[in-house]
């Protein structure tokens, strides 16, 4: 790939990419099959840069009988292009499951082997990224008051480099989110590293852990180390009295629907308030109604046993953490009554959620050319663009963080592969410019499925 140290001319793509997550890598997909099919004449030149040393998609959360909450049909390219090399029924075939999984009659697979397809996928276009490579910064480029391009300083173990793009996209995924004065620590953890560090207890015997949560991850962790760890109690915290199913049922479903992207941003904003009131419940703080069922069987059967290993401390919140080196004190209140309850535990796990990263972040002086709205977020059309000042003639796209204007599947895997098509049909109906910096059209669009 060509590149440019700092105060070097470098040459300019088409598109940068900032992290190579699932939608980044559906993005890379869908402008391989677009150059395939259009050829050199037409071809978007693009790159992403990701800062792990490999692809990896939540994998401490990659318990070993979690599923997926979404139909593998609705992986990177399905709803985009049907036909596509790219699919979960074409990776199948390569490792020669495809007649297993069809007579296995489910629609959601294993969350570890839906991650082996990411990595598939992730592998064949592997030309356009680099791992290991961090964004440091984003600069405008000003020609007589316009902004024609934007200079991407990356950090590699090679030191700094420069790459000049006429558009961004943006896919830096979502950030761990901790209770309110808790922070992580060596007995304190998030669940997104629940996989990661508990090898570490290996050899020793921990007596207790506590879970704090009320949603799908928490179940699966409370589970989880109920089954690893025979002798230790586990102890889940949450505020409400129990854990609330998930809304699957099919009409509630169509909230996810591509064409609900269009009515959710054509929407007052009244409304958008009240379609999230209404169907939260088919992705935030639920949990499976089999797994639900599980826990309650297994709560119920040590009470009738005498040897009562899981305890659900409900309408009630966690008030800190106090770590210690062998010991982390968890203070639990009831909501109901203001009681303190103290929990010598020997990890504390938050399954408390994620907040979208600030996709202003990186962006430096650019970021004062972004629009934002009357209660401060970001503008963003429908397209997936930020709205920006006139003269800012770049294109800068989100993938993730636009839950306030399209909806509930902003950051879900649910409209991945809709919403790439929709992001390079946007590209392609702009100007894009070749690699000798000449601005050109390019026609024709994905090739997307009806919407």
């Amino acid at each position: 790939m060509s590149q440019a140290r700092p105060g070097d001319a470098p040459p300019v793509h088409d598109l940068i990419g900032i992290g190579f997550g699932p939608s980044n890598v559906a993005m890379a997909i869908a402008i391989s099959e677009h150059n395939a099919r259009k050829g050199t004449q037409e071809a978007v030149s693009a790159h992403f840069f990701e800062q792990q040393p490999r692809f990896g998609w939540h994998r401490g959360m990659l318990i070993d009988d979690a599923t997926m909450q979404v139909s593998f049909l609705k992986d990177l390219v399905t709803l985009r292009n049907p036909s596509s090399e790219f699919s979960f029924l074409c990776y199948l075939q390569t490792k020669g499951r495809l007649i297993d999984f069809i007579n296995h009659k489910n629609l959601f697979p294993l969350r570890v082997e839906f991650h082996d397809y990411f990595e598939w996928a992730a592998a064949q276009v592997d030309d356009m990224v680099s791992y290991d490579h961090e964004v440091a910064g984003v600069t405008p480029v000003v020609r007589d008051g316009i902004v024609e391009y934007m200079d991407v300083t990356v950090r590699s173990g090679e030191g700094l480099t420069v790459h000049r793009a006429r558009n961004l996209v943006i896919g830096t995924g979502l950030r761990p989110l901790m209770p309110e004065g808790v922070e992580r620590g060596d007995r304190v953890w998030h669940n997104s590293e629940l996989l990661m560090r508990v090898d570490e207890l290996e050899g020793s015997s921990p007596s207790r852990f506590v879970v704090v949560g009320a949603g799908q991850s928490a179940a699966e962790n409370v589970a989880y180390l109920h089954r690893r760890f025979p002798d230790a109690e586990i102890c889940a915290v949450f505020s409400r009295y129990g854990y609330s199913p998930a809304d699957d049922s099919s009409f509630a479903n169509k909230i996810f629907d591509p064409g609900a992207v269009d009515e959710y941003f054509a929407a007052p904003e009244s409304v958008k308030r009240r379609l999230m009131d209404y169907h939260g419940n088919t992705n935030y703080s639920v949990v499976d109604i089999d797994l639900i069922d599980d826990l309650y069987r297994q709560m119920y059967q040590e009470k009738v046993l005498g040897a009562e290993r899981l305890r659900f401390l409900n309408v009630s919140r966690l008030a800190g953490v106090k770590e210690t080196p062998d010991r982390a004190r968890a203070t639990v209140t009831s909501l109901v009554t203001g009681e303190e309850t103290f929990l010598d535990a020997d990890v504390v796990v938050c399954a408390t959620g994620y907040s979208p990263a600030d996709p202003l972040g990186l962006l430096g002086g650019l970021a004062d050319r972004c629009l934002r709205d009357d209660r401060g977020r970001v503008r963003v059309e429908r397209d997936y663009r930020m709205a920006t000042d006139p003269e800012l003639r770049c294109g800068i796209y989100l993938q993730g963080g636009t839950e306030h204007t399209h909806g509930i599947t902003s950051a879900l895997l649910s409209n991945t592969a809709i919403r790439v098509g929709e992001i390079l049909d946007s590209l392609l109906g702009r100007e894009v410019g070749s690699a000798s910096g000449e601005a050109r059209p390019v026609a024709g669009g994905t090739g997307s499925a009806p919407r």
